[in-house]
């Protein structure tokens, strides 16, 4: 379907905004690192003061109640990213102000396959008492050396005045903090300045996210575009733009790249893009979670069923890395129990409205792919019983709604991972991220075969008894496809954001969390004082939780912590 043109206003404002960032790429050059510290120190201020109007617009478009738990998702996965990456690319280009390397103060260690690993997370005594338990690595790719990570990092904040140019930022419309981090990794990391065009189901967030970005708006390095997909077109297309970076479906990726309908589809087969200019993108696909086999207590089925109820209705289920097959053991003894916990999760789970565009669609389409798929109340679809030979779209088509499917494949516990590895490389469609569960006592079993497991994964994050929405959420971390798509091939995407270290060439984020929430990981004598975590959409005080710990980053202070915790240990 050809989008609607833009009208003749339209195209004015278009050429206008790409006319001042013209203009504005030459302030951006001429300002040295200590004024570009100094402008993203005012975006976080700016993003402190935003933060009430940001949750309010954001729940407003998402039709949440405010009183409903869920906005703490609104807190959490709004505001709070933004001020956390900005505070960390400020200490990045203040690193680089004093000569020294971003990557100093954090420790580098070798990983499985030749490789290196950053530990970005925790790095503050604030993430060991905040996040307890949870631990996140940037791998670098095989036979890149410590002494290449720390000199090249910086990215093009280590030659300031050599700007690349204007570049577009097509935003994201489900997680409401993209936008913004896309269009900073875009200036400090690319060193472009930036038209933003508003995905139309947040034109609500267009006041916001002016005052937010305001310090680089009235530099001239940012402007922000409305419209529908036609104002898009005419964007991308413009001869003064040299670079794209979108968030979306594969499917959307192609449409704008090479067109759509047969003559499209003809232009990708012959590698010849509509859209001839480079482009990144985040995509998403279909994120597995494989549960190991072990001996679980009836605590811990439950406890992780409700995480992986987290992982697929987090947003409603609208996340490009929501998961959406659950990969277990066809021989584990406590399976059906475990699987009737998910069930019982999903069920329970705080309803909530189906917001995004075409969501009722496609769970339609679930339903009719699947005879024997199940509604579990709230508009929510558990899918049993995937026949490995031949699994149906499940593996290959991002539902992109609250649609959950269940593989079993067959062994204990290192055959089983084996071909759950194999399953998730060859089968789903989608490199973005892969959760793993797995009890302590099967992790010290499986000992290095586990770490082989996790370097053999080509996803761009990858979780240990946490979610790769942690991933999302660590400013330092990485966020992106695994590396080696291709245009005609995209997957999850090309490139990276977030990356607040600005690392060269990360080809992973390795998250890891713990099995148990406390107190019953203290009385198990794991090193984790987390309880539910605030994400969790089954937390009663995630809200709460939610607008301190948003404040708390903001201005990091002692006497924020006691509320935290107090509202933390209620959820």
């Amino acid at each position: 379907m050809t989008p609607y043109p833009p009208t003749a206003e339209q195209v004015r404002e278009i050429d206008r905004a790409v006319e001042d960032l013209v203009r504005g790429e030459v302030a951006w050059a001429a300002c040295g690192l200590a004024e570009r510290r100094e402008l993203i120190e005012r975006v976080h201020a700016a993003t402190a003061g935003q933060a009430e109007a940001w949750v309010r617009a954001a729940a407003a478009y998402k039709r949440l109640p405010e009183d409903s738990p869920l906005i703490g998702e609104e807190w959490i996965t709004g505001p709070y990213p933004v001020l956390t990456s900005a505070g960390a690319l400020a200490s990045t280009i203040g690193a680089l102000e004093a000569g020294r390397s971003p990557v100093d103060g954090f420790s580098v260690k070798s990983a499985p396959g030749g490789r290196v690993a950053v530990r970005v997370l925790p790095h503050s005594v604030w993430d060991q008492l905040l996040l307890s338990g949870f631990s996140a690595e940037v791998w670098m790719p095989p036979g890149v050396t410590e002494g290449t990570v720390r000199g090249r990092a910086g990215l093009g904040q280590r030659r300031p005045a050599e700007t690349g140019g204007v570049g577009v930022v097509l935003g994201a419309g489900n997680i409401t903090s993209i936008p913004v981090l896309d269009v900073l990794y875009e200036l400090y990391a690319n060193n472009r300045v930036v038209a933003l065009k508003l995905n139309p189901v947040t034109d609500g967030l267009f006041d916001v996210f002016s005052h937010v970005l305001a310090p680089l708006i009235d530099l001239g390095a940012v402007r922000i575009l409305t419209g529908g997909a036609g104002v898009g077109t005419y964007l991308v297309h413009h001869p003064k733009v040299g670079h794209v970076h979108m968030t979306g479906s594969a499917a959307t990726h192609d449409a704008i790249v090479f067109g759509t309908g047969e003559e499209g589809a003809a232009r990708k087969k012959a590698g010849k893009p509509l859209l001839d200019k480079p482009v990144t993108s985040e995509l998403g696909g279909v994120s597995p979670t494989i549960v190991l086999p072990g001996d679980w207590s009836e605590a811990d089925l439950r406890y992780q069923a409700e995480h992986i109820a987290t992982q697929k209705l987090h947003n409603g289920g609208y996340n490009c890395v929501a998961s959406q097959v659950v990969v277990v053991g066809s021989d584990w003894p406590q399976k059906d129990r475990f699987l009737a916990h998910v069930r019982r999760a999903l069920s329970e789970a705080p309803a909530r409205p189906a917001y995004y565009p075409g969501s009722d669609d496609r769970v339609e389409g679930a339903v009719g792919s699947y005879p024997g798929a199940e509604r579990v109340g709230g508009g929510r679809v558990l899918i049993k019983g995937l026949d490995a030979a031949d699994p149906g779209p499940a593996l290959t088509c991002e539902y992109f709604a609250p649609v959950l499917a269940v593989l079993e494949l067959p062994g204990d516990a290192g055959t089983f991972l084996e071909g759950a590895v194999r399953a998730a490389n060859e089968e789903f469609a989608g490199t973005l991220g892969v959760n793993l569960i797995a009890h302590p006592r099967t992790i010290a079993r499986l000992g290095s075969s586990l770490d082989e497991a996790i370097a053999e994964l080509r996803y761009g994050t990858v979780a240990l008894n946490a979610w790769t929405g942690v991933g999302y959420l660590t400013a330092t971390a990485t966020w992106g496809a695994f590396p080696g798509h291709a245009l005609d091939d995209v997957q999850s995407g090309i490139g990276v954001v977030h990356n607040a270290l600005l690392l060269d060439g990360p080809e992973r984020t390795v998250v890891r969390g713990p099995f148990r929430p406390a107190p019953r990981s203290v009385l198990h004598g794991e090193p984790a004082l987390s309880p539910k975590p605030p994400w969790f959409v089954s937390n009663r005080t995630a809200a709460t939780t939610g607008r301190l710990l948003a404040g708390f980053a903001a201005a990091p202070r002692w006497s924020a912590l006691p509320g935290i915790f107090a509202s933390a240990l209620r959820g």
